[in-house]
């Protein structure tokens, strides 16, 4: 248990220290404490060092990382909180050490406008666990919007090239992706998009019709469509020097063309997602709609492929897409289940499995390292999100506490999204998020659960994130 001795109180003494992990720090990975005074990373003492006086949380055996940022989930406020809700969906990112989130724009109503996202900002405010920013909605009848967008409102916005069940609002029309991208270079606001081309889904669907089965899923929503938007999303950042972030790559050529794109210095990144690096379409085959995604799932060499990216440091950042629905509505019909899953809690179990089995000889360190850019430095530079992502003096007192080697297996009794149900429930996971600390609070323990009250806020924006580079 992550009992915090308080019988060493001082004056003058720390708020909080963590000490005795292995230090995760943009210079390396070393042993190690965190010393925590008004909200704040006060110091990163060495083993060696003396501990100042305070509050202590014993991280021994444990990995300390900065607390993890998702920058794509969906918490369906407003409109579909009964499916999902901020509260639930907060406290399961919590559970899984995610202590920041960006918020997708597809509700209902959806937040298409300045006006809408502070609405939202209001309705959230004293209901979640976690820090937040929105990503507005790109309107394709009012693309306008984002040359000269209020920062204060938003700094990124979201592109559906291609529509489902939650996603009404869609690119459809060449002229309205190139207004979209000019006026996103103009207003200096960082693209992210769903990148696949309804068009060519649309063609399909005319020749083949609706899929009767798991089986035809993935051909139903070819690789195609998104190796043919994900060219045109490069065409149009060399045009016009919009900033893109291609969300959740799922094809061995997307990747190429990305890696291809960003080496010859296009300001272009991309996102990796837990389901797949996790599952294949044998797996949608199987399992039915617990893994019908858009994208779908992909073969094994795309999975291969995704994880050479993460590997080779060309991914900038893994998201979860948390998207739940009811079991009711994933039990319909193949044609007319909606794509999507809880993942925020799953999400760095996940990728923290993964890394273990794929990492040079299952290198604990290196993996930690791989978290930590991805789900840390990756999308706070890429977001401009100060104080975030990094575990230095200065920074926010956002961390977690992981245990590399504990096995445990995900039951619906520890999920805490609203939908009850996950994906990845029978999967034995190797490491464990065990305690998460937000604002220099303990705020959730895997033995005692959650503590205090929800403190998230909204992150001011004032500020237009910078350009990054993936390596």
């Amino acid at each position: 248990m992550d009992a915090i001795n308080t019988a060493d109180v001082s004056a003058g003494g720390a708020d909080l220290v963590v000490a005795g992990g292995r230090l995760v720090t943009p210079d390396g990975v070393r042993e190690g404490t965190v010393v925590i005074r008004d909200s704040r990373i006060d110091a990163l003492l060495a083993a060696e060092d003396e501990v100042p006086a305070g509050p202590r949380l014993d991280a021994e055996g444990r990995y300390i990382l900065p607390g993890l940022i998702d920058s794509h989930v969906h918490f369906r406020t407003p409109g579909l909180e009964y499916k999902e809700d901020w509260e639930h969906g907060s406290r399961a990112a919590i559970a899984g050490g995610v202590t920041t989130v960006l918020d997708m724009p597809n509700t209902r109503p959806p937040a298409l406008d300045e006006a809408t996202l502070l609405d939202k900002a209001r309705n959230v405010q004293g209901r979640s666990w976690v820090d937040h920013r929105f990503h507005i909605g790109a309107d394709p009848e009012n693309p306008g919007l984002l040359a000269t967008l209020d920062p204060e409102a938003a700094t990124s916005a979201k592109v559906f090239m291609a529509g489902h069940h939650t996603a009404p609002v869609v690119f459809r029309e060449a002229r309205q992706l190139a207004a979209v991208f000019e006026a996103a270079a103009c207003g200096g606001v960082q693209l992210v998009l769903h990148a696949e081309a309804q068009h060519v889904f649309d063609l399909l669907d005319g020749w083949r019709g609706e899929p009767h089965s798991y089986a035809g899923y993935e051909s139903h929503r070819p690789r195609t469509g998104a190796i043919v938007a994900v060219a045109q999303v490069i065409d149009l950042v060399r045009t016009h020097g919009t900033r893109a972030h291609v969300l959740h790559a799922s094809t061995a050529e997307e990747v190429d063309m990305l890696t291809a794109a960003a080496a010859e210095g296009l300001p272009v990144t991309f996102e990796v997602t837990g389901h797949h690096l996790s599952f294949t379409d044998t797996d949608t085959c199987r399992r039915g709609p617990r893994t019908r995604l858009s994208p779908a799932i992909r073969a094994q060499r795309d999975q291969d492929r995704l994880w050479e990216a993460v590997l080779a440091g060309h991914a900038t950042t893994a998201g979860s897409d948390h998207a739940p629905h009811t079991v009711e509505e994933k039990n319909r019909r193949p044609a007319e289940a909606p794509p999507g899953l809880p993942g925020v809690q799953e999400l760095p179990a996940a990728l923290w499995t993964g890394l273990m089995a794929r990492a040079s000889h299952g290198d604990p360190d290196e993996s930690a390292r791989h978290v930590a850019r991805l789900m840390g430095s990756g999308p706070a530079d890429l977001f401009g999100l100060p104080g975030k992502g990094r575990l230095a003096v200065g920074a926010d007192a956002d961390l977690l506490l992981l245990d590399p080697e504990h096995r445990w297996q995900l039951s619906s009794a520890t999920i805490e999204s609203k939908c009850g149900w996950s994906a990845y429930e029978g999967w034995v996971f190797t490491g464990r998020v065990t305690t998460t600390v937000k604002n220099g609070h303990l705020v959730w323990d895997v033995n005692t659960g959650f503590k205090g009250m929800p403190s998230g806020r909204l992150l001011p924006s004032a500020v237009r994130p910078s350009s990054v580079t993936t390596r």
